[in-house]
């Protein structure tokens, strides 16, 4: 009698352990799953998202576009003052920069090669 008793006691502590056990991956599984980036993204990872669901770039993170440098199309110089040092490697293989202030207006050529370059007003984003 008493091995019945016994035998009984530890069928329902085994069925009690394994609902426990099956019921926390149900319970993890049952939400939402695994929260993407833009879910548990936080202060200035949440703006560069956001920002950039909007096709905006502040932070100039993606590839600046490619100017030809003519007076026609200068190349911008982004910047929150209205002058900035800019250096130019007039030749691709050319190890040394020609340097030169850009001042706000119209475009500037190099005093080098005679790439045009331009300045443009551009506020920080935060």
């Amino acid at each position: 009698m008493a091995s019945k008793v016994l035998l009984r006691a530890c069928r329902l502590t085994l069925t009690a352990r394994r609902s426990v056990l099956m019921k926390t991956p149900r319970r993890a599984m049952a939400s939402e799953g695994i929260p993407t980036d833009e879910e548990q993204a936080a202060g200035l990872e949440r703006r560069v998202l956001q920002a950039m669901k909007k096709g905006q770039d502040p932070y100039s993170i993606f590839k600046p576009k490619e100017y030809t440098g003519s007076r026609d199309d200068p190349h911008i110089v982004p910047s929150i003052n209205n002058k900035r040092l800019v250096g130019c490697l007039c030749e691709e293989d050319n190890t040394a920069v020609v340097w030169f202030w850009l001042h706000e207006g119209d475009a500037q050529r190099c005093p080098s090669c005679g790439s045009h370059y331009k300045l443009v007003h551009h506020e920080l984003p935060h």
